[in-house]
């Protein structure tokens, strides 16, 4: 009985934590890539505590609902977008530490719940009852079919890759974030395995925009053709809880690519032990989750136009699609040279 209450304590604080967590680093990530953004285009751009100025500003506002809309659905699509997005936090090692809820099959598990707050944004968008937004809910299910395919290629080739390596949990992010055993991707992998996990890498760059809906891939809202698309219709505090569960999700799914591809902590290097290894890990953490937007979201939506929805699907389906398949061969191959750590 008393384990049981140790349990539903640490996953109830640990709930808490990552959701304050989440929402405050979260948006501090989207004004770093404000400024990025604006740094590439030679202006000031707005300070770093902007995005949290926009959410206080939406939550004292009254949210609006169509007359025509469903309310039910509405009202709670951003709920569950942000509610999917602090779950994602859950199973996600971050700097070196066991995640709240790490198990076996948690990297498939969170491949399914990074689909969640984008449904959400199409249940709401549908409901809204606005053809802007019903327009820009079919774009973003066209969308995820798009990207969905390259993303589970990523992380099922280095999870079969540990596995390959006869670790015991190789879908357990926390084996691929080398937690308990030091032992990341770049470890396992000989020659032609690195080549594979580099394209990988970039693979699951390219991804990251599409998931989170930034240019090029924000055809879901297309402010200058939709009027927000998906979001057109939502104010006040339903579309400033939308505007967290993007922060959310944009620092679970960078979080994610470090754990699987960036893992490293710096205490595996320098020796240091107790609070000052956890502190300067998480200092670590956040540099290159700081490094890995920079490449895979500001760089990208500074130096790109947004892409039409057909090229949107043809670009993931065709480009990225083949180089993920070409990196898992890639893999498959360092496997079959004996290269690297073979059961």
């Amino acid at each position: 009985m008393s384990d049981l209450v140790d349990l539903m304590v640490t996953v109830v604080g640990g709930t808490v934590a990552l959701a304050v967590i989440g929402i405050v680093f979260g948006l501090i990530l989207l004004g770093i890539d404000r400024k990025f953004a604006a740094h590439m285009q030679a202006r000031v751009g707005p300070p770093l505590r902007q995005p949290f100025i926009d959410v206080a500003k939406l939550m004292s506002k009254d949210s609006i609902v169509p007359e025509n809309a469903v309310a039910s659905v509405f009202n709670a699509a951003p709920v569950i977008a942000l509610a999917s997005a602090i779950t994602l936090l859950l199973y996600i090692p971050i700097a070196g530490l066991s995640p709240v809820l790490g198990g076996f099959g948690d990297a498939i598990l969170v491949m399914y719940i990074l689909t969640v707050p984008a449904l959400a944004m199409v249940a709401g968008g549908f409901a809204s009852g606005s053809p802007y937004a019903t327009v820009g809910a079919q774009r973003e299910m066209v969308t995820m079919i798009a990207y969905e395919f390259p993303l589970a290629v990523a992380i099922v080739a280095v999870a079969w890759r540990f596995a390959m390596a006869g670790f015991a949990d190789p879908f357990s992010l926390a084996t691929m974030g080398g937690v308990g055993t030091g032992m990341v991707i770049w470890d396992v992998v000989g020659p032609v395995g690195i080549i594979g996990c580099l394209i990988l890498l970039v693979v699951l760059a390219w991804v990251t925009p599409a998931e989170l809906s930034r240019v090029p891939c924000d055809t879901p809202e297309a402010e200058t053709e939709l009027c927000g698309g998906i979001v057109a219709e939502y104010s006040g505090r339903n579309l400033g809880l939308f505007y967290l569960a993007g922060g959310v999700k944009t620092f679970a799914m960078i979080a994610l690519a470090v754990a699987i591809f960036l893992p490293w902590n710096i205490s595996w290097f320098t020796g240091i032990t107790g609070w000052t290894a956890l502190v300067a890990d998480v200092i670590f953490f956040i540099l290159k989750v700081i490094v890995v937007m920079f490449f895979s979201v500001s760089l990208i939506r500074v130096s790109m136009a947004r892409f039409r929805i057909n090229h949107l699907v043809s670009i993931y389906w065709g480009y990225i699609a083949v180089a993920a398949l070409f990196g898992l061969v890639l893999v498959i191959l360092d496997v079959l040279m004996k290269g690297g750590v073979v059961l």
